[in-house]
């Protein structure tokens, strides 16, 4: 019987564990090996590691994690999770059961993009969502905006003042002409044929339309969705908030109690969606372990 299981080794699992395992709790920590950032080369806006491969991130982790005792560290995916008396049993992957007092969901989510031709192959690489991330490095480059015309305003209003000329795509449909105008009165180029294909051309995207072609540096995407890596949230009942995370309180607990939630699948109720930060899935990890720790004081 472990005093906590956590679903999930990015940054909100492993900073999980890592709290547990200083405080000598029972940890079990499940690594599926299955990352949203799993394509990305570097992570940025991390502040000592910039830069830093997100694979070479996880090692150092996982590593540091070794030190302790208390925290084993499996790699294997969990099928399922179900309350017992006072516990839960986890069934794992590779068909074995474990059992803890609380749980940690740091399965994280998983981008749906948008059906553009080539645009799975360039994600994360090529192809962005985070201006926060990802912004920095095309500073006075040409940029493609792909999708929605509400989101392509939000993020001209981010990149603007770092990139050099955005051009705006739309994807399936056309923009409306009162669309077209608000983009183009933010400075952006407005392409009036949607995108039907992206690739790789030299260091940057070929995006190719019915009318023309263009090459840019890179693109940020504006449409597309995010859902649940994994299918806890159903099995268990949880609380969801309008975004579809789960809502948690401050301490990451969920609206089932002994279970705790933290990084992007979850947000509380006063954000209007999670915020896709390595730091702030890490915050979120630690919080939720001191959530578990707060109520394993009687144990």
């Amino acid at each position: 019987m472990y005093d906590a299981i956590v679903i999930g080794a990015g940054p909100a699992g492993l900073q999980s564990a890592l709290t547990l395992g200083r405080m000598h709790r029972s940890t079990l920590l499940l690594d599926s090996g299955d990352y949203r950032n799993g394509t990305v080369l570097h992570m940025h806006n991390v502040v000592a590691n910039d830069g830093t491969p997100p694979a070479d991130f996880r090692a150092t982790a996982r590593a540091q994690l070794a030190e302790y005792a208390d925290v084993e560290i499996r790699d294997v995916g969990a099928t399922t999770v179900t309350p017992t008396d006072a516990t839960f049993s986890v069934q794992l992957a590779d068909g074995d059961a474990v059992e803890a007092r609380h749980v940690i969901l740091a399965t994280g989510v998983a981008d749906d993009l948008p059906p553009v031709p080539g645009l799975q192959e360039l994600w994360g690489t090529r192809a962005f969502i985070c201006p926060f991330c990802d912004g920095h490095e095309h500073a006075g480059m040409p940029l493609g905006i792909l999708g929605a015309a509400p989101r392509a305003e939000h993020l001209i209003g981010l990149l603007g003042r770092i990139v050099g000329d955005i051009t705006v795509f739309p994807v399936e449909q056309p923009y409306t002409a009162d669309e077209t105008r608000a983009l183009e009165g933010l400075g952006a180029r407005v392409s009036l044929a949607p995108v039907t294909a992206v690739a790789p051309d030299g260091s940057g995207v070929r995006v190719s339309t019915e009318a023309a072609e263009q090459t840019v540096a890179g693109v940020f995407v504006a449409s597309g969705s995010l859902r649940h890596r994994a299918p806890f949230a159903d099995q268990l009942g949880l609380t969801l908030l309008p975004s579809g995370s789960i809502e948690i309180d401050d301490f990451g607990r969920t609206s089932l109690a002994g279970v705790f939630a933290a990084g992007d699948l979850a947000h509380r109720a006063s954000l209007p969606g999670p915020m896709a930060s390595v730091l702030l899935a890490a915050a979120a990890g630690q919080l939720a372990a001191v959530g578990v720790i707060q109520s394993l004081m009687a144990h």
